[in-house]
């Protein structure tokens, strides 16, 4: 086990188990601190807690009395619990510091850390930076929002390899000194304001990741986004810019034949299999903090002439009868789905749905030109369904579920369509996790076979 070298706290509380929560409290008793853990939903007899116990952690589980905090120096916080919890409320009044497992992971890796945010395309974004360095015969691991534990990694990281890590704003809020040697910022636009309560609050957490950094770091950017170039005027890290619009002498960029890095031709655009004009901003930003690291343009070459997407993000499924099959269950909000819609010249079967958070879909209207069929099932149906008829779609079906709109939507279809599913919703109303919900689109689609 690596050992916290700037780490000068005693006494932490631990708040809220789950993985990154069990991987923290692992960490902080191999080095020897004293560690109390409060979470509302484990129980007694599970085997985690069980194990903690065993290596010296006090548990206090199924509520979240005040006193757990009496005696603590810091508190190690799961990134999805709010900061007007009972216990982090009373934390901030008696001015205990609040970090996230993230700031325990900066110090583990013994290796360069490129760190990865954005209100979109950050999981794309790292495996394509990840698959790049690989492909370069290059040491790397993954970690972060993509569903491995940072902390976890991290202490496997060794001096010649690189972490990179996907970041999300619940994350990066809670960081006192991590920094990455190279931040990537793909983008910000409004999103996850019942958490963070304003737009300023949620941009403070994400341009958190280039805070810390110095002159001998690197700042990868989009300089077609104004809030992100008016944000980093006065970093100090050495600024690389990338765009799809511009031409870049110290960044990433694109014409109508290749993309760019510098002066140098990376890959032509005719190769690459990614479909969607976005992406081609994360591919980009992917290039740029590849090629930072020494990543060659045959690796990245390869890289874009194979990767067709990221599981639950535009994710080809399949060719059905010339229906084509994509799975964007990851496209929980309006700006998601708009990029989705843009993707496609061809006809569209859009599959759309899930919990109400009382948006109106208006944002959408200008999308749905391409879109000759709508298939809507959970909360949000029937406000899709009238968002529909505006756009003058004539084929709106009703459907009980995933699986269910998929048989549906190949009923409408004909060929050469895109069958997509881009649900502009959370999935909580039917389903545990967007995952989950992305899973059952694929299972449906290939029961169509």
């Amino acid at each position: 086990m690596k050992q916290l070298t700037d780490f000068p706290y005693s006494n932490v509380l631990v708040l809220g188990l789950a993985r990154s929560g069990t991987a923290a409290a692992n960490v902080l008793l191999e080095n020897s601190k004293n560690v109390r853990i409060n979470d509302m939903h484990a129980r007694e007899d599970d085997e985690t807690v069980e194990e903690l116990k065993s290596k010296g952690a006090e548990v206090i589980l199924g509520t979240h009395p005040l006193h757990v905090l009496d005696g603590v120096d810091i508190i190690v916080k799961n990134p999805g619990i709010p900061y007007d919890n009972i216990i982090l409320a009373e934390a901030m009044k008696r001015d205990i510091p609040i970090i996230t497992e993230i700031e325990l992971a900066g110090q583990l890796a013994d290796g360069e850390i490129i760190a990865i945010t954005g209100s979109n395309g950050k999981t794309t974004t790292t495996t394509l930076t990840t698959e790049m360095l690989s492909e370069s015969n290059l040491a790397v691991k993954v970690a972060g929002n993509i569903g491995l534990v940072a902390t976890e990694v991290a202490q496997t990281v060794e001096s010649d390899e690189s972490l990179v890590l996907e970041l999300s704003s619940f994350q990066l809020l809670g960081i006192q000194r991590f920094k990455p040697s190279i931040a990537v910022v793909l983008n910000i636009f409004e999103a996850h304001l019942d958490y963070h309560k304003t737009m300023e609050n949620y941009m403070e957490a994400k341009f958190n990741i280039f805070r810390n950094q110095t002159e001998t770091d690197y700042l990868v950017y989009n300089a077609d986004d104004t809030k992100i170039v008016t944000a980093i005027e006065k970093a100090p890290s050495l600024k690389v810019p990338f765009s799809v619009t511009q031409r870049l002498s110290n960044g990433a960029w694109m014409d109508q034949d290749y993309l760019y890095f510098r002066e140098e031709k990376v890959v032509p655009v005719a190769d690459i299999v990614l479909v969607g004009e976005h992406n081609l901003e994360n591919i980009l930003a992917a290039i740029a903090a590849a090629k930072l690291r020494g990543a060659t343009n045959e690796g990245i070459h390869k890289v874009l002439t194979t990767f067709s997407g990221v599981k639950h993000r535009l994710q080809f499924v399949d060719n059905i009868k010339q229906r084509l099959f994509y799975n964007d269950s990851k496209a929980t909000n309006m700006l998601a789905t708009q990029k989705a819609l843009s993707s496609f010249k061809q006809p569209v079967i859009l599959l759309a749905g899930g919990l109400d958070r009382g948006n109106d879909f208006q944002a959408l209207l200008p999308y749905l030109k391409h879109v000759k069929g709508l298939v809507v099932f959970g909360q949000t149906a029937e406000k899709l369904k009238k968002l529909g008829e505006q756009a003058d779609i004539t084929n709106i079906v009703f459907a009980e579920d995933v699986e269910d709109a998929v048989v549906k939507a190949y009923q409408v279809s004909a060929e050469e369509d895109v069958i997509l599913l881009s649900p502009a919703c959370a999935s909580w109303d039917q389903y545990r996790t967007f995952e989950e919900r992305g899973d059952m689109f694929i299972q449906a689609v290939h029961r169509l076979k």
